[in-house]
């Protein structure tokens, strides 16, 4: 089952072919998935308006016309132009104090973020400007200013490869060398995109072209670590482990050894040590993470192999147990902490503690659906971290 997007995130286009290339992937189609804040859903053509495109407005599809386009126009130049106090990043508030010193005594190996960014329920926390949709650029600029933050998961390269543009304006918003741990597309880790079999999974290939070669070329200071994310594979779509750990090796023999990678499965049948032993050989770290239908963190860190890299990372995304809509539908708007959850919290401590026992650096990754609010769940973690608990 793919996981629930956020909403505005868009529709796929079906799968009609194999893609042999990066350009037949992203060159060909007409259609870019664009998350549309304001009222306005729908696939966005990459280059301009075309007589196909039908937005809907308020809920409803509208057919093109001029009037509606200059409306798009001008309500998206509101959001991109809208003036603030803090549009200058020196002039935004200094951060609290406390923050700043329960930041300074995190180890410098533990890096702690959130899976995605473009949160208004954080304003008052992490932002203070006014931000008119997702700017997720502009928004990073203040993200990486928090105390707490040392990394940030940008989850919506699952749906899209981001754009070398994209990964520009990331880069000029964030200082040199803060890491991000970005998702692999879809395309290579699904074994069916909307119930079609999809000819390129694991295409070695397609990654190096589609997905490494922009961030190598724009944003390799920050390109932390690219995780692989494996969703459950069912029935006849699930491997053999054996056969799973040959074809995991094949794959992962064809990439560049200068990037770090990340394997998270969400199938427990796939967690052996024939898995493993693949991880290790080639220095790709285990993601740990908190799923609903994967073992706890806690038992994952009983299995012998989940440390097989110089780093690891641990994913803190939902209560074991729970579904994704139903954490949306208890958690937004994601401004505060709902429901604590003290064994993944726990479990998170036991892999940071391991980390810094093998002396390796530790990336952990919160949701807001795990608890309500992630830079809480992180506030609490550096708390329990560094003893500074109240």
């Amino acid at each position: 089952m793919r996981a629930a997007r956020r909403v505005g995130e868009g529709t796929r286009a079906p799968i009609v072919a194999p893609l042999r290339t990066a350009a037949q992937t992203t060159g060909s189609s007409n259609t870019r998935r664009k998350r549309s804040p304001g009222g306005v859903s729908g696939s966005l053509p990459s280059s301009k308006w075309g007589p196909e495109y039908i937005p809907k407005i308020d809920g409803a599809a509208r057919p093109v016309t001029r009037e509606i386009t200059c409306w798009y126009i001008l309500t998206s130049m509101a959001r991109t132009q809208h003036p603030s106090i803090f549009d200058d990043v020196a002039a935004l508030p200094q951060p609290a104090r406390d923050l700043v010193e329960l930041g300074s005594r995190i180890p410098s190996s533990v890096r702690f973020g959130v899976s995605t960014w473009t949160y208004d329920g954080w304003t008052g926390d992490v932002y203070h400007r006014a931000y008119r949709g997702a700017q997720p650029a502009r928004r990073l600029e203040e993200y990486a200013r928090y105390p707490l933050f040392r990394t940030v998961g940008i989850d919506s390269a699952y749906y899209d490869p981001p754009s070398e543009e994209v990964l520009a304006a990331y880069a000029r918003s964030l200082p040199p060398g803060f890491p991000c741990v970005s998702k692999v597309w879809d395309r290579i880790t699904a074994k069916r995109i909307d119930r079609v079999s999809n000819p390129d999974f694991l295409n070695a290939d397609l990654f190096k072209e589609a997905v490494l070669g922009p961030y190598a070329r724009v944003f390799r200071d920050h390109a932390g670590c690219f995780v692989f994310e494996f969703q459950a594979m069912r029935g006849k779509d699930r491997p053999e482990p054996a056969a799973w750990a040959e074809e995991l090796d094949r794959f992962l023999r064809q990439l560049p050894r200068d990037f770090r990678y990340a394997i998270e499965l969400r199938t427990p049948e796939l967690l052996t040590e024939g898995h493993g032993a693949v991880l290790a050989a080639h220095g790709v770290a285990h993601v740990f993470n908190s799923w609903s239908e994967m073992p706890t963190i806690g038992e994952q860190l009983e299995l012998p192999w989940t440390f097989p890299a110089g780093f690891t990372v641990a994913r803190g995304l939902l209560r074991p147990g729970r579904r994704f809509a139903d954490a949306v539908k208890l958690f937004e708007p994601y401004d505060r902490i709902r429901e604590p959850q003290p064994e993944v919290r726990q479990d998170l401590l036991r892999v940071v503690a391991e980390a810094l026992r093998r002396r390796i650096e530790a990336l952990i990754l919160v949701n807001n659906r795990l608890e309500g609010n992630a830079p809480g769940t992180i506030r609490a973690l550096a708390a329990a971290l560094t003893g500074d608990e109240s």
